[in-house]
């Protein structure tokens, strides 16, 4: 007999972060299927024992959550919409769990797309990266009808150490991650700022490091990408200066659809820019920090 709290679960998208958030459902005891354009990626999993599709309609059919965890808006799209895709599989009262980072617009108009399927939509982006989706201590984000948000809960116990909800819209959930992922940017961008200022005085970045992360600057943010300036390990990326990119368009344009002027998220976004033009897209997006030495005249 099955377990009535166990939920039968879809997950498409198997990447750093997606491995780790499958594997934590699977040792819950959901009964998952999983799946990725990229055959390799479903590998480890086979060789666990969990059932791997061979199409998106067979992850999703039956599927009281389908979960995605995706990297850009025309994946999601194509993976949704398409003939044979979620939308078209997933039965009536099913929930699609979107779990990526995603436009306000595609958010609010596949909400639109499940509703006329009788689908509820649950948007629910993470806070973190890849070590931590394997640990379940991610922070997640979620919105969308209460009823589906509740009927998520076991698979946000296990993926997260908190969920934190954001409404019954669920476009409100990416407005939230839209607006952390600015701040931490803006934030690596100021320490690139600050630690080029004390390197053009002679002082080594590892005392700023410590001034910083002893004093008011305590939180992991600076912690983390403080240290990955300092060591300039920017070969080891969690997030990679690419997604930053990506983020970053969608950021502006989250604020161009509301007029919101976001002048420092114009100045991270052209720091990136410059980084992915110097060869520099797939390191760690705190390697803004080199762009920023470069313009000083440092090494």
């Amino acid at each position: 007999m099955s377990n009535p709290n166990k939920l039968k679960v879809g997950f498409y998208g198997l990447g750093r972060m997606g491995r780790g958030m499958a594997r934590r459902i699977f040792g819950d005891g959901h009964e998952i299927i999983v799946y990725d354009v990229v055959r390799a990626q479903t590998e480890e999993f086979a060789a666990a024992g969990v059932k791997v599709a061979s199409t998106i309609g067979e992850a999703s059919a039956g599927r009281d959550v389908v979960v995605t965890m995706l990297p850009d808006d025309a994946v999601l799209n194509g993976v949704v919409l398409d003939s044979g895709g979620i939308r078209a599989s997933m039965p009536a009262g099913g929930i699609h769990l979107a779990m990526g980072t995603h436009g306000i617009a595609t958010i609010r108009a596949l909400a639109a797309a499940h509703a006329e399927t009788k689908q509820v939509l649950v948007a629910a982006p993470v806070l973190g990266r890849p070590d931590l989706a394997a640990t379940g201590q991610l922070g997640i984000v979620a919105a969308g009808p209460p009823e589906a948000v509740t009927q998520c809960e076991p698979l946000f116990k296990v993926m997260g150490r908190q969920t934190l909800e954001a409404g019954p819209i669920p476009e409100s959930a990416l407005a939230i991650k839209l607006a952390n992922n600015f701040l931490l940017g803006c934030a690596i961008e100021a320490m690139a700022e600050a630690f080029s200022l004390v390197r053009k005085y002679g002082v080594a970045p590892e005392v700023l490091y410590h001034v910083m992360t002893e004093g008011l600057f305590s939180a992991p943010a600076y912690r983390v990408y403080g240290k990955i300036i300092v060591d300039e390990s920017y070969d080891k990326p969690g997030f990679t200066t690419l997604l930053g990119l990506k983020d970053f368009n969608l950021i502006m344009a989250a604020a161009d659809m509301g007029r919101i002027p976001l002048p420092s998220g114009n100045a991270f976004r052209d720091r990136l820019l410059s980084a992915i033009a110097h060869g520099e897209g797939e390191k760690d997006w705190a390697v803004v920090a080199r762009e920023q030495a470069s313009t000083c005249g440092l090494d």
